[in-house]
């Protein structure tokens, strides 16, 4: 026990990445079960136009409350992706709630049609804490999100977005200020809050 307390403590100081990833390990079948959910939640609302009530095996981690999002893609491309930063439900119904989010009230995109249901994948997020940064060069790119926040003003990408888009940090920040409607250097302000946090994504 104590050689485990220890070995957590210096992935601690090295990787809070590798910490929360421990925390929230799922199987492949598991992760292929929450996937399954999504799908069926958004085919269950588009056939009864009802938020669904699907019942998934009951486990533990499915009922701890977690941040989620939900990203769908069409032919590769980005369908809808929404999602709550905050831990405000339990990991099996956030997924249900930001898939029919996703899917149906994303802003940026018409809601799914449901001859579109097979052409969709679908990829989940489940998020660690927010935590506030004092130096945006600090950001892990690649394996962190970021939150800002100016005001009235804030937005989000995901890790994977880094990956997508090949953005370097400044280049990543900086269309992240622009989504969030401020100017491209806004996390260059004192005043622009930033928060990283770590997530796992299938």
């Amino acid at each position: 026990m104590i050689f485990s307390y220890v070995f957590l403590l210096y992935l601690y100081k090295f990787s809070k990445i590798s910490i929360f990833l421990i925390m929230i390990s799922l199987s492949e079948k598991e992760k292929q079960e929450l996937k399954k959910l999504a799908k069926e939640a958004i085919e269950s609302f588009l056939k009864k136009k009802e938020v669904p009530k699907i019942k998934l095996k009951e486990k533990e981690i499915f009922s701890k409350k977690f941040g989620v999002f939900v990203t769908l893609k069409k032919n590769n491309s980005l369908r809808g992706c929404i999602g709550f930063v905050e831990p405000i439900y339990p990991l099996k119904q956030g997924i249900i709630y930001a898939a029919l989010e996703a899917a149906f009230n994303d802003p940026r995109f018409l809601p799914l049609k449901e001859e579109e249901l097979n052409e969709i994948s679908i990829e989940i997020s489940i998020l660690g804490k927010l935590k506030k940064i004092d130096d945006w060069k600090k950001i892990n790119l690649g394996k962190e999100g970021v939150l800002i926040k100016y005001g009235i003003f804030q937005s989000l990408f995901l890790p994977q977005v880094a990956k997508e888009t090949g953005w370097n940090l400044e280049e990543f920040l900086g269309n992240l200020c622009l989504k969030a409607g401020l100017n491209y250097f806004c996390f260059k302000d004192p005043k622009t809050e930033i928060y990283s946090f770590p997530a796992l994504i299938f």
